[in-house]
């Protein structure tokens, strides 16, 4: 049988398998915890034993592909993605790339709305649109030799990926009648440059120990509030709309532009890209290098393995995505 649902009692069993397209990948499903709420009876994570198995109804947590995956592209750089322990989907995605054997990288994270239709499928292709056009126009430069227009290249990789987010196919129902939307943040270092674009409230951070920053600045109402004065960050944080973002990409937003960074990399160090899945744990880049600095030692994936594993330790209550390149 090829059903991916329980013929006695509806519970889901099975999903079609996930296959990134855009980078090598490792699905490491043997490491995930399996100790999340039972599909079939409901059981709280303490029920579920160390092989998936209900000790209530005895039903087998299956794990999704897509619940957790990891991109392995060189020791230097790499990316984990998790479903987190409080979403029983999955709408974070990650791509990354080296280009010109080591001259230049790639890394985007994408988290999808989850107000909107088909977030996860947002997320994954805007993800993949954008590091697929990056690596294109960085090969250019690259063959060149001039990088005249260095802000374009981000922008022009944006529209493209906005372009594949609104050729989803959806259908308004009387729940929800956004279409697929999706955040993104993305970064190209080459030259001792990083280049970097936003929309939303996903994050890049420079971690060092000669000083960490964070070099973007979040798309959220929290942030407006708090940068106007309007609020204290305690009263923001306090709000219903704490959590709101300003910016997205998707076909209802066609009037938002990216915010462009160039940030030349003072020395040895991390760039860092995350979903709020694990700043929301550590939100200062002091915090942040407190984490990085215990996993220095570690190549890239370990590292962002270890970051995931932090959040998840911390409640894991949203998607959870991790991509670093050690510097």
């Amino acid at each position: 049988m090829n059903d991916n649902f329980c013929e006695e009692c509806g519970a889901q069993v099975a999903v079609p398998t996930f296959s990134p397209q855009m980078h090598k990948s490792t699905s490491l499903n043997q490491n995930i915890d399996y100790k999340d709420q039972c599909q079939k009876c409901g059981a709280d994570a303490t029920q579920i034993d160390a092989e998936g198995f209900c000790l209530q109804c005895g039903f087998r947590l299956s794990p999704r592909d897509h619940d957790h995956f990891e991109v392995m592209i060189l020791p230097k750089l790499a990316a984990c993605c998790n479903r987190g322990l409080r979403h029983h989907q999955n709408q974070d995605f990650v791509a990354c790339a080296e280009v010109g054997n080591g001259k230049a990288y790639v890394m985007v994270v994408c988290d999808g709305v989850s107000s909107a239709q088909l977030a996860e499928l947002a997320s994954q292709a805007v993800a993949e649109a954008t590091c697929r056009a990056l690596v294109e126009r960085v090969n250019d430069e690259l063959i060149t030799k001039e990088a005249k227009h260095e802000r374009d290249i981000m922008r022009e990789s944006i529209e493209l990926a906005r372009d594949a987010v609104c050729a989803i196919p959806y259908t308004k129902t009387q729940s929800c009648d956004d279409p697929p939307s999706t955040t993104v943040v993305a970064a190209v270092v080459m030259d001792g440059v990083a280049r970097i674009v936003s929309m939303g409230d996903s994050r890049v951070y420079w971690i060092s120990p000669n000083g960490s920053q964070l070099l973007t600045q979040d798309d959220s109402w929290f942030y407006e509030m708090v940068k106007s004065g309007k609020m204290t960050e305690a009263e923001a944080r306090q709000s219903p709309y704490a959590h709101a973002i300003t910016s997205w990409l998707g076909a209802d937003a066609e009037n938002n532009y990216p915010s462009t960074i160039e940030f030349k990399i003072p020395g040895n160090g991390y760039l860092l890209l995350c979903s709020d899945g694990l700043w929301n744990y550590a939100p200062k880049p002091a915090q942040m290098e407190i984490l990085v600095k215990q996993y220095s030692h570690l190549e890239a994936g370990m590292i962002a393995r270890n970051l995931v594993e932090y959040a998840r330790a911390c409640g894991g209550h949203d998607n959870i995505t991790v991509a670093v390149l050690s510097l």
